[in-house]
């Protein structure tokens, strides 16, 4: 299912190897992957940089996206040299957008949700990137958890945020055996469904972390490394999620999307098992307005 360590050796020269944040909270100690430090704000850079450069050379590079994962092709097509277009919702959050294009990308704005956007862009020409669904792209991912790993051997559980299963199912593979706890908003839950299941659903999305987190139903690929992993599936409330981005800020100035507050979430609501968890905040794409 991708292979973590070639994924990071291939994409070594191109990325920021994140800090981690040794600390203490209410009394309990824990640590933080400041992933959301990445190049474009977030994990997805590592995956599709890692396709890419498994890929070749290709004559173009087309991606759906609710956000993070357009700006993340966008960014890596433009490192690589190659043209790249992104479709997205009609809902994809402004800031987004303007990085996307920022980046150098075309950007088409098409659909409702990432499902029916994804389903356009796999109709046109050129490598199709997606934001989940390849061995690569989980391979790639893969390499925030590797680093956790390293950085901090004595870390006992990750923590992660799940859309469509890419971060999640890359921790499983780059986590050294170290149980996985899936983190997902009460109404955005695609993973959690899949799991009661047995097999991927159709899922409702209506969540503020669903510019991040709104995959309508989770990977065929991602879903068959969590359903046999060591992982255990969390829902954390919309309210929730708030809270802990608002403390993320009062407590340690990060500031993050919603969907990256998701694990701390949980772990302050005393969902997260283990005495030395390490918690992925894992985007950065939000947008402050001036007072």
């Amino acid at each position: 299912m991708g292979d973590v360590e070639q994924a990071a050796a291939r994409i070594a020269p191109y990325i920021r190897r994140t800090p981690i944040l040794r600390t203490e909270v209410d009394g309990r100690p824990l640590v933080l992957k400041l992933e959301h430090l990445q190049r474009t704000g977030s994990f997805k850079f590592r995956g599709a940089l890692n396709m890419l450069l498994a890929a070749g050379n290709p004559e173009r590079v087309v991606t759906a996206s609710g956000g993070n994962h357009g700006m993340a092709v966008a960014a890596a097509s433009a490192v690589l040299g190659l043209p790249a277009t992104v479709y997205a919702p009609e809902s994809i959050p402004e800031g987004k957008a303007r990085r996307i294009v920022n980046a150098g990308a075309e950007l088409v704005r098409a659909g409702d949700t990432y499902a029916e956007a994804a389903k356009l862009a796999q109709e046109q020409p050129g490598l199709y990137v997606p934001a989940y669904e390849h061995p690569n792209v989980m391979a790639g991912q893969g390499t925030v958890a590797a680093e956790i790993v390293a950085d901090a051997p004595d870390v006992d559980a990750l923590v992660v945020a799940v859309g469509g299963g890419g971060l999640a199912a890359g921790t499983v593979l780059g986590g050294g055996g170290r149980p996985v706890i899936a983190v997902e908003p009460e109404n955005c839950r695609c993973l959690h469904d899949a799991l009661a299941a047995g097999t991927p659903v159709d899922s409702k999305v209506d969540s503020v972390a669903a510019s991040a987190l709104g995959a309508t139903r989770a990977g065929t690929l991602p879903f068959e490394v969590l359903n046999n992993a060591d992982l255990k599936s969390v829902l954390v409330s919309d309210e929730e999620i708030l809270a802990a981005r608002d403390r993320l800020w009062e407590d340690f100035r990060l500031a993050v999307e919603p969907a990256a507050a998701a694990p701390f979430a949980a772990w302050l609501a005393g969902k997260v098992p283990g005495d030395l968890p390490c918690l992925i905040v894992c985007g950065a794409n939000t947008d402050w307005s001036p007072v």
